[in-house]
């Protein structure tokens, strides 16, 4: 998948939906065989002989019947997992979403044609925000490329969800709005919206059947800048997007009780194509570099995005530009995705808008004017000094390391992905003394509307060669065969997770059957070896190839001691965001991935002294 086509002629978009398998459910033995290899970097010999009876008493016992329910579970949906991750990893979470789930980054503009510049905010925004609106025609019309893999197409269903698509909290459990539509399936709504300094305007992208040009959609951002300067700010209503699920969900409930116009304007922006945020005046004002871009496109100012919209661009003061993404209804690699289309189409035409200049007689974009009570205002104060707090706690380390990249490494015969993510175990090892339980995503779009399965990189074959490489005394030809061990076993592994013989969904699909038919959890997920391998959510690091443009995101830690590393491979670099928690003893982002690159040249040189 390193080239998606973007436009096809021949192939509609979702054309292959109903042919593709659906997702099939793995042997009861082969995942748990798979569970007890993955625990065994983080026990000693007792726990671990421990841990493999608990499997096994699972496995003869309660494990059988619901691995049964599972079964005839599957027979009856061409995704079994579907519904269940949604609301497992999503919608029945309850910490606030926008800072520990969304995920956000810079967008790739920074890399040609536009050196951060102080006036260019609103020109550079009406471009990128109108190559956006021609990718969401792309998938309206049915006309963006199919992805592939080894030529068997892939599931496109999320990318629905881009568009006109918002997360509504819910008391126990939030919901997806998604008010997008096909041309074949009819109308769609056709307004975005704009933030600024604590106001929400909308306006209408397509005026009398013709999609607003980059002129005219400046005249409409220019409009509501003016307003917004020459007044005082809003009151940031959005803020309450940043708050706890639950609490949101209340003051949601209380908003809409308060005037009956409340619930129209939270469902026109709701409906919305995505929302564009005029960032003004975030603690930085102007980022210059990855880091602080990706931490303001992480934690930067919550008054001017809508935390639940399924896309924020963000545009800051020097033309600089990112985006803030609810997590819930798709992932990353198809934001990667439009961003890429975006970014080439940029380069193409040098970062400048080249058609006509003509701006029609537009109707002027309209103010979404709330009615508050006090409450209200106190709900917005508590969530936006909460969200601050967390947000200032946060530790990014996005830089690039340009010695060699994929070409080098494909030279060497090595999977560039595995690459970089023995590298991180090795890192890992050297900064902590002992293995980080790691989370790669592995894609399963191959099936029906399938995400993602747990790829588990902290294999005991990454652990002997991480010894290998601090131990003195142990040669350059050992440490080379157990480095060409942990990368064999890991393609492995990623191979099968791609191709639904992971066991990570296999077994949260055992657990909540078990919750499903009120049965008590079994010990396997009680055993303390579950949660101390990455178990629950538990993982120290979790990690994410977001593929090979310039595109680049970031997300926070899963735990509190632990990271989120996120990261691009191009032909001549490696590009990786590391976030950590300052208030972590045991972190730091800014050291761990130093110590990556440090790696990357220790393994490359294995490779080299090799062929002398």
């Amino acid at each position: 998948m390193e080239n998606h086509v973007f436009e096809s002629v021949e192939e509609k978009t979702f054309q292959y939906q109903d042919s593709l398998p659906s997702l099939p459910v793995p042997s009861l033995k082969e995942s748990l065989s798979k569970y007890c290899d993955s625990v065994k970097p983080f026990l000693n010999e007792q726990e671990y002989e421990k841990t493999c009876s608990i499997v096994k008493s699972f496995e003869d016992g309660i494990g059988k019947e619901l691995h049964q329910k599972l079964l005839e579970r599957a027979r009856t949906r061409r995704n079994w997992l579907e519904e269940w991750w949604l609301n497992a990893a999503y919608l029945d979470v309850r910490m606030p979403s926008q800072l520990n789930v969304n995920f956000g980054g810079p967008g790739p503009y920074l890399e040609h044609y536009w050196p951060p510049k102080l006036g260019t905010q609103l020109e550079r925004g009406s471009l990128a925000t109108w190559y956006t609106l021609k990718y969401w025609d792309l998938v309206r019309r049915e006309k963006l490329g199919v992805h592939r893999s080894s030529n068997a197409p892939l599931d496109m269903h999320q990318f629905r969800n881009v568009f006109n698509t918002c997360k509504i909290p819910g008391v126990t459990r939030d919901s997806i709005a998604n008010y997008f539509k096909t041309e074949s399936e009819g109308s769609c709504p056709t307004h975005l919206t704009a933030m600024c300094r604590g106001r929400i305007f909308t306006f209408a992208a397509v005026h009398e059947g013709q999609m607003l040009s980059p002129p005219e959609i400046l005249r409409q951002l220019s409009h509501i800048q003016n307003r917004c300067q020459s007044d005082r700010d809003g009151i940031g209503l959005s803020a309450l997007t940043t708050e706890e699920r639950t609490r949101w969900a209340l003051s949601r409930d209380h908003l809409i009780s308060l005037d009956p116009k409340n619930l129209s304007h939270l469902e026109r922006i709701q409906s919305s194509l995505f929302v564009v945020s005029l960032d003004e005046d975030s603690p930085h004002g102007t980022p210059e570099d990855y880091s602080q871009i990706t931490k303001l496109a992480l934690a930067g100012d919550p008054t001017v995005r809508w935390g639940d919209k399924s896309y924020n661009f963000i545009i800051w003061r020097n033309g600089v530009v990112g985006s803030n993404c609810d997590h819930a209804p798709y992932d990353a690699m198809v934001l990667v995705a439009m961003c890429d289309y975006i970014d080439q189409n940029i380069k193409a035409c040098e970062g400048r808008w080249k058609g006509s200049p003509i701006v029609r007689d537009l109707p002027h974009p309209e103010e979404l004017v709330f009615t508050v009570d006090q409450k209200i205002l106190n709900d917005i104060a508590l969530a936006k000094a909460q969200y601050l707090t967390q947000g200032s706690d946060l530790q990014v380390a996005n830089y690039a390391f340009t010695s060699f990249g994929k070409t080098l490494v494909k030279k060497k015969n090595l999977h560039p992905d595995t690459f970089v993510q023995l590298a991180l175990q090795l890192a890992y090892y050297k900064l902590h003394g002992r293995p980080g339980c790691c989370y790669e995503t592995a894609t399963t779009r191959m099936f029906y509307h399938s995400r993602t399965e747990t790829m588990r990189p902290c294999t005991m074959e990454a652990v002997t060669w991480c010894r290998a490489m601090l131990d003195p005394i142990s040669s350059h030809a050992q440490r080379q065969e157990l480095m060409l061990k942990a990368f064999a076993k890991h393609n492995k592994m990623m191979r099968e997770c791609q191709n639904g013989k992971g066991f990570d969904r296999h077994l949260l699909g055992l657990l909540l059957i078990a919750k499903e038919q009120g049965i008590a959890v079994p010990e396997l997920f009680t055993d303390p070896a579950f949660t101390k391998s990455g178990g629950g959510g538990n993982f120290v690091l979790s990690t994410s190839l977001v593929g090979y443009t310039n595109v680049h995101g970031g997300v926070v830690p899963m735990v509190h001691d632990g990271y989120g590393f996120f990261y691009r491979i191009r032909d001549d670099r490696f590009v990786a965001a590391c976030v950590a928690w300052k208030s972590s003893p045991e972190t730091d982002a800014d050291k761990l991935l130093r110590t990556v690159f440090q790696s990357f040249h220790e393994m490359l040189q294995l490779m080299l002294h090799a062929q002398l």
